[in-house]
Formats: C-alpha cells, sequence, structure tokens
C-alpha cells in the first residue's frame, strides 16, 4: 500500500490545520493507521492511531484534547485534525500503516510496514 500525506504548510500559533493520509494500491480495510511527527534533531513521536475497522484511536497524552484523528471511507483517507497549533508542534508530519499490531505496540514507529512521505507543519510564534 502506499500512502500519500498531504496539508502541511506554514500557520500561525493558535491556528488549526487539518492533515490529510491517503491510500492507494488497496484500501485501509484491516489496518491500524498511525501519525508520526519529528522535530529537526529529535526523534520521531507518536502522535496517535486510529484502527481502520473499529475506529478506535489513541493519542499521545500530551496532545489529547488538541488532535483528533478521523477516516473516510469513501476516500480511503485518514485524518489528523490539529487544533491550537503552537510552535512547538512544528516537524515533519508522517503517517504510516500496519496490519498487525497490538495495543500496546502501536505508538513505536516500528510496528508499522509503511510509510508516507512526511509533510511539514511550521507554527509560527
Amino acid at each position: 500500500v502506499q500512502l500519500q500525506a498531504s496539508g502541511g504548510g506554514l500557520v500561525q500559533a493558535g491556528d488549526s490545520l487539518r492533515l490529510s493520509c491517503a491510500a492507494s494500491g488497496r484500501t485501509f480495510s484491516g489496518y491500524t493507521v498511525g501519525w508520526f511527527r519529528q522535530a529537526p534533531g529529535k526523534e520521531r513521536e507518536f502522535v496517535g492511531v486510529i484502527r481502520w475497522n473499529s475506529r478506535v484511536t489513541s493519542y499521545a497524552d500530551s496532545l489529547k484534547g488538541r488532535f483528533t484523528i478521523s477516516r473516510d471511507n469513501a476516500k480511503n483517507t485518514v485524518y489528523l485534525q490539529m487544533n491550537s497549533l503552537i510552535p512547538e508542534d512544528t516537524a515533519v508530519y508522517y503517517c504510516a500503516a500496519g496490519s498487525r499490531i497490538i495495543n500496546s505496540a502501536w505508538s513505536r514507529w516500528n510496528s508499522y510496514d509503511y510509510w508516507g512521505q512526511g509533510t511539514q507543519v511550521t507554527v509560527s510564534s
């Protein structure tokens, strides 16, 4: 499956942004789709995840309440809605998909089999 992340850009603190992760080659059905981010000089960080079939979601504790993940079955796309953005949210955001990920492993980047190319989000103060 090929993943295409999009929607990044330059925004001001307090703004909102919605990222998209579109799949091609097959549907997301049966997959777990995660969002990660990586800021310059920092390790890749778990943002959140959605199980496509059940729509169950989970988020990094520090991002709960500001970030929301959803999906559109018809468009075979997963979204990351980011609200009240702060400069510390500046990073390259990646989506990833995996088919056999247990709950305790879904925050680990190496649990995922497929990755999108990343989309840059820059939040100015």
